[in-house]
């Protein structure tokens, strides 16, 4: 069973960085792929970036790119998500989930049901 625990949020500034991170337990070599997605009060999820566990290109949303970088490390164990000038619209709910990476920037991650953690909060503030 794959377990996924996310954590890593906080209040930060408007400008400002964090790094989420996403501790991954019973993942295989040929298993979904990795993402992050997000969700705000009364919005809907919006997918934010992916990696792929086939050939590790990665896949972020319009809102996050150039901002935000996702990343694994050996094996998978751990997945990140750098966020650089974070925005006050960046404020949400974050999850680390399965599912499979899409080449859309509008969704770049299509996600499995069922298959995120607890999820983690990050605020931003002007």
């Amino acid at each position: 069973e794959v377990q996924l625990v996310e954590s890593g949020g906080g209040l930060v500034q408007a400008g400002g960085s964090l790094t989420l991170s996403c501790a991954a337990s019973g993942l295989t070599w040929d298993g979904p792929d990795i993402g992050w997605f997000r969700q705000a009060p009364g919005t809907e999820r919006q997918g934010v970036s992916c990696i792929s566990r086939r050939d590790g290109r990665t896949y972020n949303g319009h809102s996050v790119k150039g901002r935000f970088t996702i990343s694994s490390d050996v094996g998978e164990r751990t997945v990140y998500l750098q966020m650089n000038s974070l925005k006050p619209e960046d404020a949400a709910v974050y999850y680390c989930a399965l599912g499979r990476c899409e080449d859309r920037d509008y969704d770049p991650f299509s996600i499995r049901p069922g298959s995120w953690g607890q999820g983690t909060q990050v605020t931003v503030y002007w």
